[in-house]
């Protein structure tokens, strides 16, 4: 991971002075991100790292402020979106041809949602991928169905929400509970904050609820086209692709170049060859899908060669 000095979010600093702070940096132009992306890939310069850092931090605040609703101290919250973006930030590689912006809301959004898994114990109920979804999808569907009350859900509500998500219904019902366990108050009082409250929180323009749920659930969208795409190659391409691409810390073309007792080049040609494959298994899936707007979303989409 880089670890460049870039500014730090603290309880003492308070988040208003922090979001002052990264409004300082100016967002790059994609001839200047590019120039800095090759020097920190070609040349370890770290101070490229750090402008590169530092000119996304407002991305990072923007994501975390959609993660409010979890009841978690936003400091922590944008502290873990900082580790996604600066992991993000090791792996770009400029020449693909897309923004590090875009590939960077994969890693920061996984870190978050990493991190608030952790802090609710969802151990005790399993962390699978539809447990996951449930738990950051629950409160957007319960609004959506007009099923936000205290209590146990009504068994239609129940039924309707766990055939949206695909999960059981007693999922549905043991998540809801836990997840009324946790919520507070709006008007509650915020720590270490005089006279504020959570509702508080919520005012200004500085984060849409409903617009983050909505990024999430395209997140969702381009993650099932990738895992699709990659079930198209042979294990070979698969292997190498998903070692180059998907793997933490990845495999160099050297180490691969051995387990296949071929060339570094052999390797480099199997990598770009399975990447047009998987990029044209998921445009054509998003077509016949009817998606719209597939052309941003296939090319968000190649963004999310991270982890899985």
């Amino acid at each position: 991971m880089v670890t460049t000095r870039v500014p730090v979010i603290s309880r003492d600093k308070g988040l208003a002075s922090y979001l002052q702070e990264v409004r300082k940096y100016p967002i790059l132009e994609p001839e200047e991100e590019y120039m800095l992306a090759e020097r920190w890939k070609n040349h370890a310069d770290t101070e490229a790292a750090r402008v590169l850092i530092t000119s996304h931090l407002r991305l990072v605040a923007k994501i975390a402020l959609g993660f409010r609703g979890y009841g978690l101290p936003l400091e922590d919250v944008i502290s873990e979106g900082n580790v996604g973006l600066m992991k993000a930030v090791k792996r770009f590689e400029p020449e693909r041809g897309f923004r590090l912006s875009t590939y960077a809301m994969w890693w920061i959004r996984a870190s978050i949602q990493e991190y608030i898994l952790r802090s609710w114990s969802l151990v005790k109920l399993g962390t699978t991928a539809a447990q996951k979804k449930l738990f950051f999808n629950l409160r957007r569907i319960k609004g959506q169905i007009k099923a936000i009350h205290d209590g146990e859900l009504p068994p239609e509500a129940v039924t309707e929400i766990a055939t949206r998500l695909n999960v059981k219904e007693t999922e549905v019902i043991e998540m809801n509970r836990r997840l009324a366990g946790h919520d507070h108050s709006l008007n509650a009082p915020v720590a270490n904050e005089a006279d504020a409250e959570w509702i508080d929180r919520l005012e200004g323009k500085e984060g849409d609820q409903e617009e983050s749920f909505g990024e999430a659930e395209e997140l969702g969208k381009r993650r099932e086209l990738l895992e699709n795409a990659l079930a198209a190659l042979n294990d070979r391409e698969r292997h190498i692709f998903t070692s180059r691409f998907l793997d933490d810390p990845v495999q160099t073309l050297e180490e691969l170049s051995k387990v296949y007792e071929i060339s570094r080049e052999r390797v480099r040609q199997i990598e770009v060859r399975a990447f047009d494959k998987v990029q044209k298994q998921m445009l054509n899936e998003a077509i016949s899908a009817g998606m719209m707007d597939h052309e941003r979303l296939i090319e968000a989409t190649n963004a999310d060669v991270a982890r899985r």
